[in-house]
């Protein structure tokens, strides 16, 4: 008999009588190393066991019964519940994924839409000068503004002004080829 025991029986407590705190002192450990023995995993444990002991207070069945006898068989119910949801769980996040990946695929709607915006952006580049639209072909593969400047032989304090209006030439070039795009302002 341990410690916690003998000096329950000392105040003159049985099993029955035992209230929520002193029942937890007393078989917290042990019922949490019960769900965790089932679930593997210590951290989930601890939470599962203290939701046995919530349980066993408020079910007034419980209280009647092996106080003990009934934390254990609750705490492996609990557990192969916990096992079951996470099965579940692992289930449904597969069935998910594969639809997830399934529509992260393009259609071939998508890949044509895609090809047809980089022809006209092709086409947009090819009409504009050649320094605004290098800008953007850098800035577009995450150049920096430094790199940008020591690649083009600029100031880099410059480069935020030029990159705008070359931004602004594109847009102005994009829409007299293809029109203005839902959203755009009209041209001035």
């Amino acid at each position: 008999m341990d410690a916690a025991n003998e000096s329950l029986i000392e105040v003159g407590l049985d099993e029955r009588q035992w209230d929520l705190e002193s029942l937890f002192r007393t078989r917290y450990e042990r019922v949490a190393r019960v769900i965790a023995g089932i679930i593997r995993d210590p951290g989930r444990a601890e939470e599962l066991a203290v939701e046995v002991f919530l349980k066993w207070h408020r079910t007034e069945e419980s209280r009647r019964e092996n106080a003990e006898g009934w934390l254990h068989r609750a705490a492996v119910r609990v557990a192969l519940n916990e096992l079951r949801r996470q099965e579940l769980r692992s289930r449904c996040e597969s069935v998910l994924g594969w639809l997830q990946r399934a529509r992260s695929e393009p259609t071939p709607h998508d890949i044509l839409a895609a090809q047809q915006d980089r022809k006209k952006i092709q086409a947009v580049l090819a009409r504009m000068k050649a320094s605004q639209a290098e800008l953007l072909l850098l800035r577009s593969n995450n150049f920096s503004y430094q790199e940008i400047a020591s690649t083009l032989n600029l100031n880099p304090a410059s480069i935020g002004t030029l990159l705008s209006r070359a931004m602004e030439a594109f847009r102005k070039e994009f829409n007299h080829c293809f029109g203005a795009r839902p959203g755009d302002g009209e041209e001035t």
